[in-house]
C-alpha cells in the first residue's frame, strides 16, 4: 500500500496532493470557509451552490469562489444540482469566477459541456450512481461535444442528502459502493483513463485505502467534514451530528421525488403527521418539486438547519454521520485520516 502522501492524483492539469474530495453540502453547509480549509490541506474543497440566492445574506456563488481562492491556492470545486432551475446560470457564473471543477449531480448533466466557453480550464465531473448513467453521460458528451468527462464521482447507497437510487435499492444488500464502482469502471473503459472518485459511507482513512485499492483516484467525504470548526453550518447543525446515534439515521422521501438520508427529528415526525405542508411556494427552486403536493418545503427546512432553527428543520447525513464525536479543525481531520489510513481503520 502506498504511503498517504504518495497518493497524489490529477484531473487534467490540476495536480491534487491527497486523495480526498470534500462533498458539496447544501444549503450553506460547505461554503468558502470549509472548502478553502480542505483545499489548503491538499484535498479538493467543494462549495455547494444550492440555495445561495435565498439565504438572504448577500451570498453569491461568485463571491464564495473568490473568497475561497483568496484563502488558498488549492483546488476549489463547486457542486451544482442539475435539478436546480438556475443550473445553467450557476454553471456559467462558477466558470467565470474561476472554479477549478464543476461537480454536477441530482440529475443527468447531459448538456453540461455546451456551457463551457472556448479555452476554458474549468473541469467537468458528473456525479453518478450507476454504470448506466455514467455510460449515458459519457456517450452524449462524446457524440455531441467531443468531450470526455474530466472525472466522475461514483456515489454509493450510503451517501447523504439526496440519493440517486430507488428506495428499495437502498436496502438491497447487493447494492454497494464497491459493486457500483466496478460497474462504472467497466462502462467507462472505452473512454480512456478517467479519474474516478468514490463516495458514500467513507468516513475513516481505512475506508479511503479500501476504495483506492479498487482503482479509485480519490474518495469523497461529506459527513466527516461537518463537525469541523471551519464548516459553515450553525453550531446547532454540527451538534446534531455529535448527539446522533446509529438508530437516528433514517431514509426519507424528499419533495423533489428522490429518497434522502437524514437524522430523525421532531420536524420529520411532524411531516409524517402531515403538519408541515407549505401554504405557498416562496422559492420555486427545484424543477422536479411538486409544489402543490409537497409535504413540506425542503428549501425552508434546509435554510433553517443552516441557521440553527432545528425546530423547523432536519439534518441530512451520510450513513456514517453518527460516528462523529467532537468538533475538530480541518488540519486535525487530515492528520487523523492519515493515521487511520496507515492503521487500516474502517467504519
Amino acid at each position: 500500500m502506498r504511503k498517504w502522501e504518495d497518493n497524489s492524483w490529477s484531473i487534467g492539469d490540476l495536480r491534487i496532493p491527497l486523495p480526498v474530495v470534500q462533498g458539496g453540502m447544501g444549503v450553506g453547509i460547505s461554503l468558502h470557509g470549509l472548502a478553502s480549509a480542505v483545499a489548503a490541506q491538499g484535498g479538493v474543497g467543494v462549495i455547494s451552490a444550492t440555495g445561495l440566492d435565498f439565504m438572504k445574506q448577500g451570498r453569491t456563488i461568485t463571491a464564495e469562489i473568490r473568497a475561497a481562492k483568496e484563502k488558498t491556492g488549492g483546488v476549489i470545486g463547486v457542486n451544482i444540482m442539475v435539478a436546480l432551475r438556475d443550473f445553467e446560470k450557476l454553471v456559467r457564473e462558477s466558470i467565470a469566477a474561476g472554479a477549478d471543477i464543476i461537480f454536477a449531480g441530482a440529475g443527468l448533466p447531459l448538456e453540461l459541456p455546451g456551457l463551457l466557453p472556448e479555452h476554458c480550464r474549468t473541469k467537468l465531473a458528473p456525479i453518478v450512481s450507476s454504470g448506466k448513467a455514467a455510460k449515458l453521460i459519457a456517450k452524449r458528451w462524446q457524440n455531441r461535444y467531443g468531450y470526455t468527462p474530466d472525472a466522475v464521482v461514483v456515489e454509493g447507497p450510503l451517501a447523504g442528502g439526496h440519493l440517486g437510487f430507488k428506495t428499495e435499492e437502498l436496502t438491497d444488500p447487493n447494492c454497494t459502493l464497491e459493486s457500483i464502482f466496478k460497474d462504472v469502471q467497466r462502462e467507462l473503459e472505452p473512454y480512456g483513463s478517467i479519474p474516478l472518485i468514490a463516495g458514500g459511507g467513507i468516513y475513516y482513512g481505512g475506508d479511503i485505502a479500501k476504495i483506492l485499492a479498487l482503482g479509485a483516484s480519490a474518495a469523497q467525504l461529506g459527513s466527516r467534514f461537518v463537525t469541523t470548526t471551519e464548516c459553515d453550518a450553525s453550531p446547532e447543525f454540527k451538534e446534531a451530528y455529535i448527539r446522533a446515534k446509529e438508530e437516528d439515521v433514517r431514509l426519507i422521501e424528499s419533495p423533489v421525488g428522490l429518497p434522502g438520508r437524514a437524522f430523525r427529528s421532531d420536524f420529520l415526525r411532524a411531516v409524517a403527521r402531515n403538519e408541515k405542508r407549505p401554504a405557498f411556494c416562496e422559492f420555486n427552486c427545484l424543477v422536479p418539486c411538486k409544489k402543490t403536493q409537497a409535504p413540506y418545503c425542503i428549501a425552508h427546512a434546509l435554510i433553517n438547519a443552516y441557521r440553527g432553527n432545528m425546530e423547523e428543520a432536519f439534518v441530512f447525513t451520510g450513513a456514517k454521520g453518527y460516528l462523529a464525536e467532537e468538533i475538530l479543525p480541518v488540519p486535525e481531520i487530515f492528520d487523523r485520516l492519515k493515521s487511520e489510513y496507515e492503521s487500516g481503520r474502517e467504519s
